[in-house]
């Protein structure tokens, strides 16, 4: 791994992780609108592999999830608008900015 900044296997991870952190909860919040079990346990089952994918980068936790933090703010951001056509606030924007902010500091304030 890097000393510095992410590897792109960290990439892969963290935005493989966010795909299925936010698909398991649409899907959770699928099924329970639906009264649907199916979908609610493959929404717990995708966010159970989420958990799994994550914690395959051997970082100290507190920094593995607030980096994972950011990257999951950006992709669930970006799944509303682009995937459930919501209207992004500019208040939204402004705390995803805040939070990536965050995850910069946490990933570099170490060195």
């Amino acid at each position: 791994m890097e000393k510095f900044g992410l590897s792109l296997i960290a990439w892969l991870i963290f935005i493989g992780s966010a795909l299925l952190e936010v698909g398991g909860d649409a899907v959770v919040r699928k099924g329970l609108r639906g009264y649907n079990i199916v979908l609610i346990v493959a929404g717990g089952l995708m966010l159970a592999s989420y958990g799994i994918l994550v914690n395959t980068l051997k970082w100290d936790f507190s920094r593995l999830l607030g980096v994972y933090v950011a990257v999951f703010a950006l992709v669930s951001i970006l799944c509303g608008k682009f995937l459930f056509g919501e209207d992004i606030p500019f208040s939204t924007w402004l705390g995803l900015a805040i939070i990536i902010s965050g995850g910069l500091v946490i990933q570099f304030g170490h060195a």
